[in-house]
């Protein structure tokens, strides 16, 4: 008779044929439910690798954030143990060269390493942003592309895409198993419905960005790496309903898993805790960054286009809004989730310097290390079947 563990992969190996073949959605939904039974059976707890961070909000022309090299080792002076690493600037990492030169990986994986750091995950955010981009918005997300594929969003599509092919050799070369990126929009503009929406629109545009990451999350599945969107205002995934939606669309992909932000979820008023309970099997990343939401009389989610600093729902640094990380790092860890836990910094109060500081103790003081043995085990009894039937009384 098989044991759980061989169950779950001849279940995983017949999701693929049916995502290969499309076998009729129910079918598969319902392999996926048996595989989530099985899961359960499963899980062992983990200890959560970090503290990591995340250095996009960093990078600059100033000593010590103009090259990897000083980032790194200011990082490591703050007790940091890993780097999350931008992708869209060759100058700190070249995406490409990654991608194809296993050498290059090495030696850049080698040089963090010689400092004491590991990668945790590479970031694909700008780029992910730009694999779906609707014309409204065609001039503004033009900066995240070089300046060839401006004002050509046929062309700007394609070098997204490419960019996310590479990412995905690249964490390969790198024995990365995580990737960090967003999913890119078609239907933000239009999440109010007013006017109302047309018959079908949200449908062909979940539809059409399936379409468009279907095969990134094959080269990913090929490179043995999941794909951890953020769901974040702004992206077609910003919730749980929506990236289930997604998650229809592409056959439900083993590769489409969660980059988990809980303060995006404070700003939405969305329960972030009960979230780790629907979605654990697919978070395989986090990020460490506090919010707040202080509803006035005068302005609520929508934040009446004030700054930062003037909405009622606005980011802080760690430790100083309201997200209850001491809970999040239980479920986390009662699930075995056994990624790592990355601060990001974007906080409209404190500084960045402050920020990370105070991060990186923070995280420390709240990853669990998980117990080898239950508290109640000096009371043991010891296994025996004969005794158990004899207190039961059926012997």
């Amino acid at each position: 008779m098989l044991d759980c563990k061989n169950r779950s992969k001849i279940i995983r190996i017949l999701l693929f044929i049916c995502r290969t073949i499309f076998i009729p959605t129910n079918f598969t939904l319902f392999l996926v439910s048996i595989n989530k039974d099985l899961n359960r059976k499963l899980t062992v707890m983990k200890t959560i690798k970090g503290p990591g961070i995340f250095i996009a909000q960093f990078i600059s022309d100033q000593e010590p954030f103009n090259s990897i090299e000083n980032i790194a080792k200011w990082a490591k002076s703050l007790d940091f143990v890993g780097l999350q690493i931008p992708t869209n600037d060759p100058t700190y990492f070249d995406l490409q060269k990654a991608a194809e030169s296993k050498t290059y990986a090495d030696e850049y994986k080698g040089k963090l390493q010689e400092i004491g750091l590991e990668i945790t995950e590479l970031s694909t955010h700008l780029q992910g942003q730009l694999v779906a981009v609707h014309p409204a918005y065609d001039k503004l997300f033009d900066a995240f592309a070089p300046e060839q594929y401006r004002n050509n969003p046929k062309a700007r599509t394609e070098w997204a895409t490419q960019q996310m092919i590479y990412a995905a050799k690249a964490s390969q070369n790198l024995g990365l198993n995580a990737h960090a990126t967003f999913s890119g929009s078609l239907l933000w503009q239009y999440f109010h419905p007013w006017p109302q929406r047309p018959e079908g629109l949200v449908d062909e545009a979940f539809t059409e960005l399936a379409r468009r990451w279907t095969p990134i999350l094959n080269a990913f599945d090929e490179a043995g790496v999941d794909v951890c969107y953020e769901i974040h205002p702004g992206e077609d995934l910003f919730d749980g309903v929506t990236y289930e939606m997604f998650l229809e669309k592409v056959n439900n992909h083993p590769r489409a898993c969660l980059l988990y932000d809980p303060s995006h979820f404070v700003l939405q008023q969305l329960d972030y805790i009960q979230y780790i309970d629907f979605y654990h099997e697919r978070i395989k990343a986090f990020h460490v960054k506090d919010s707040e939401f202080n509803p006035t009389g005068r302005q609520g989610t929508f934040g009446g286009y004030q700054s930062w600093l003037n909405r009622a729902g606005r980011y802080r640094s760690p430790g100083d809004g309201q997200v209850d990380f001491k809970t999040i790092f239980s479920k986390l860890t009662q699930y075995g989730y056994d990624g790592w836990a990355v601060m990001e910094w974007e906080c409209c109060i404190k500084n960045q310097i402050d920020g990370a500081t105070e991060g990186s103790k923070f995280i420390q003081d709240h990853i669990i290390r998980v117990t080898d043995k239950a508290f109640d085990d000096f009371a043991s009894t010891g296994a025996d079947a004969k005794f158990n039937k004899e207190i039961l009384g059926l012997s």
